[in-house]
């Protein structure tokens, strides 16, 4: 296995959302909730004061175009209040007053807005990363594109397809579900094409609109985690078969790995209002498992090298502070600590889930990295599955 990657186009939400500006939401919607005197530092364990979202906060907390009688509807609603004896007069006084209840955004309220960005936001992306790399979109022979927060049929590749004017057979290679791991999966299924076929320009396209998980109405513990955790972010990378002008990263390797019975730890639930990221405080434990696997893959990759072998850069997709800390905690004796540093950086600004290793690679490649570095790119997803790559700067 060896590909070629050039810097990443890295497009982030343009709407600032404030930690502060969360917590005065929720504490304003849920003022009896059981854990609010825990928020400030709840929010403060995070780390993020500050992240970007494709919509607005207002967008995600307003309520619907519709009103309490939207089901059954103001007609049946009436004739029911008839029949059970109510006067005209008491009858018009009650649709008054159940119209004037605010409804929660539907799924297509919440969607529709969001899906439309996705797809801006991916354009964007890809053509910045068709300009980093050199090339035309007439170059691109193969597409891989993920967005997991905001599914459609047809989906973000024939969507691009479309707006970039894509050739008619170029390969779309869609994947709604990879999630957090879009990054290094995405990574090494276009490492696979170009060893096939060393002339084949891959693109790849994740965007994710993550905010259309803030749900207003949940007052759980988690879904206030949730609330403070996502970011929206829309990244874009060409992968080659030989190296370029531009290239900055070889991939040499990758390696998968699924943990048996963990499809329940994280999930997103479709209600009637909209996606809901649910979390189980068992998932750290299970990453944890996870990472212990990639160590020893890497200490058998490397076991008979001539000097003791370890990355100079880890760019892992955190998911959160507590599996940095485990990552930290756990590394094999002799690595520098200091490797976990660009991934710290970007989680300061919010979880971006499958964008995530993307981001992380443009801050390292924005510091400058020299020649030889050693680098392993990692992420876990929901499922739980994860995928490493590991490669050489140039």
């Amino acid at each position: 296995m060896t590909a070629y990657l050039c810097p990443p186009a890295v497009i982030h939400g343009e709407h600032a959302v404030e930690t502060s500006q969360i917590l005065a939401e929720v504490r304003d919607r849920h003022p009896d909730a059981p854990w609010l005197p825990r928020i400030d530092g709840i929010a403060a364990s995070t780390g993020i004061a500050s992240r970007g979202w494709m919509l607005p906060l207002a967008t995600a907390v307003a309520a619907s175009d519709g009103s309490g009688l939207r089901t059954p509807g103001i007609a049946p609603a009436r004739e029911a209040l008839i029949r059970d004896g109510f006067t005209e007069q008491e009858v018009d006084r009650a649709i008054t007053a159940l119209e004037a209840i605010p409804a929660p955004q539907t799924v297509q309220e919440r969607t529709a807005p969001a899906w439309e960005a996705v797809q801006a936001y991916g354009e964007r992306a890809a053509r910045g990363a068709l300009q980093i790399a050199g090339l035309d979109v007439s170059d691109v022979d193969c597409l891989i594109t993920s967005n997991s927060t905001t599914p459609a049929l047809p989906g973000l590749d024939i969507a691009l397809a479309d707006r970039l004017s894509l050739r008619d057979d170029v390969l779309l290679l869609p994947a709604t579900q990879w999630a957090c791991i879009a990054g290094t999966r995405s990574l090494a299924l276009a490492a696979d094409l170009v060893a096939a076929d060393p002339d084949r320009v891959v693109l790849v396209v994740i965007a994710e609109a993550l905010s259309t998980t803030y749900q207003p109405a949940d007052d759980t513990l988690e879904s206030l985690i949730v609330r403070l955790l996502f970011a929206d972010t829309a990244v874009a990378t060409v992968v080659t078969g030989r190296p370029r002008p531009q290239s900055v990263l070889r991939l040499d390797a990758a390696w998968h790995h699924t943990l048996p019975g963990t499809r329940d730890l994280h999930r997103l639930d479709t209600r009637a209002d909209g996606t809901h990221f649910v979390m189980d405080r068992r998932g750290p434990r299970a990453v944890q498992a996870t990472v212990t696997a990639m160590w020893e893959w890497l200490r058998h990759r490397h076991q008979n090298d001539a000097t003791p072998w370890h990355p100079d850069l880890l760019l892992a997709h955190p998911g959160g502070t507590r599996v940095l800390e485990y990552m930290e905690q756990t590394m094999p004796d002799g690595w520098p600590t200091e490797v976990l540093a660009y991934s710290r950086d970007s989680y300061a600004s919010g979880n971006r889930g499958g964008a995530a290793v993307f981001d992380i690679l443009r801050r390292a490649h924005d510091a400058g990295q020299e020649a030889g570095s050693r680098t392993v790119l990692f992420a876990a997803a929901p499922g739980l599955t994860a995928t490493a790559v590991e490669g050489e700067w140039l």
